[in-house]
């Protein structure tokens, strides 16, 4: 299938014998150099096996970590190669470096159907620098670019971006291609009512998507401890809540434009207080009556009826960030019914923005239950913002 924009899928491409470099997402948590979670390399199985199964020599190349350039042992792709190596049940090479001559060798000795990996790219300065050089050995190492990465395709890095053009054929490996297919329907026509709902922590990270929302949707749900900017904007006490008391004018011209555009802004009318995030003494009380010596950590029940209600009601869903400190039990009520209102909601488009969304959907075992849960958190806020991402713009012919 080709993709919007012309971008040819994996499927498309004549991999056969050739070398295959696949720009994979392997940044997953480690703790004591163990994989904590490996979802990120299950997510690419499909495509890595697709391409065994015809015969190409796959050549991985991820980043992990922040390393800044340098080389640091604690973030090799070590245990990486060795898990995937479990999961494919095949060999998987690991260069001692991202190029050189080490990684050349391990390249030039790949067989059809053989897994070779790149150490950590950002261990060269080259990679986050796009880099022409770097890009260019990076090339050097391919006949065929696929990047199945979505989770970094908003970075203009060397092997998000850079290497594309000096390689003879490209395309989108299965986790970016089902990336651009749903979150590409949240752009142009989309079945009405549109509903974004925006939560976490600050309005800083989000009023940027905000404003492109308002010329899209017909309603904004707004939870999480960015809302309390908001109510405290509207002029209620927050108590010791964490508000951005810089971003309070943000806030405030926001609302106004919402309005002239006849957007329809839901913020909590009720809210979960407590005195820090492990006290036991957890309640709901009105967003006009928050006790100064405590702060608001979730959403309050009114407020999950009434959004219940909007999401119910909705055709199309795009959902980044929790309404609470959801990490917390006591906390993750106003999270976990959001995610129950889009699973339980059939007849809508329902997507999931990554991030701590991704895991709270999770968490709550409804991530089949809805239309799509992105890889990539920062990317799927660029993509429906509209904004043109150097991952995907790469990929174009």
């Amino acid at each position: 299938m080709t993709l919007p924009g012309g971008i040819k899928s994996v499927s498309e491409l004549p991999v056969e014998g050739k070398r295959v470099f696949v720009r994979v997402d392997f940044n997953v948590p480690l703790k004591n150099g163990k994989i904590t979670d490996d979802a990120r390399i299950r997510a690419t199985l499909p495509t890595i096996r697709h391409l065994i199964e015809r015969g190409a020599r796959i050549v991985l190349g991820s980043h992990l970590g922040r390393p800044d350039g340098q080389v640091k042992p604690e973030f090799s792709l070590e245990p990486v190669a060795a898990r995937l190596a479990e999961l494919v049940e095949t060999d998987v090479a690991l260069a001692d470096e991202p190029v050189g001559d080490g990684a050349r060798k391990v390249v030039s000795d790949l067989r059809d159907g053989q897994i070779a990996m790149l150490e950590n790219l950002r261990f060269h300065p080259g990679e986050e620098a796009n880099d022409e050089a770097f890009a260019r050995q990076l090339a050097s190492y391919a006949d065929i670019y696929v990047n199945d990465a979505f989770g970094t395709a908003h970075r203009a890095h060397a092997s998000t971006a850079g290497m594309v053009k000096f390689v003879a054929d490209k395309g989108a490996g299965f986790v970016m291609a089902k990336e651009i297919e749903f979150l590409s329907r949240l752009l142009g026509n989309v079945d009405r009512p549109y509903i974004a709902v925006l939560g976490g922590a600050k309005v800083s990270d989000k009023i940027e998507v905000l404003d492109s929302l308002l010329d899209r949707v017909n309603g904004i749900v707004i939870g999480g401890a960015m809302a309390n900017t908001f109510l405290e904007a509207q002029g209620k006490s927050l108590g010791k809540s964490k508000v951005e008391r810089d971003k309070l004018p943000i806030a405030r011209n926001f609302l106004r434009k919402a309005v002239e555009r006849l957007v329809p802004v839901h913020l909590p009318t009720d809210v979960v207080v407590a005195t820090g995030l492990d006290a036991e003494d957890a309640r709901a009380v009105s967003v006009d009556a928050i006790p100064a010596d405590q702060m608001a950590l979730d959403i309050g029940p009114l407020t999950i009826e009434a959004y219940r209600k909007v999401l119910g009601a909705a055709r199309t869903v795009f959902w980044n960030g929790p309404m609470g400190v959801f990490e917390k039990p006591r906390f993750a009520q106003g999270t976990i019914a959001v995610a129950r209102a889009l699973a339980e909601n059939k007849l809508a488009l329902t997507v999931v923005g990554g991030g701590d969304s991704a895991a709270a959907i999770a968490q709550a075992g409804l991530a089949d239950k809805v239309s799509h849960v992105s890889t990539g958190g920062g990317a799927s806020l660029e993509f429906v913002q509209g904004l043109d991402l150097p991952g995907i713009a790469a990929l174009r012919p």
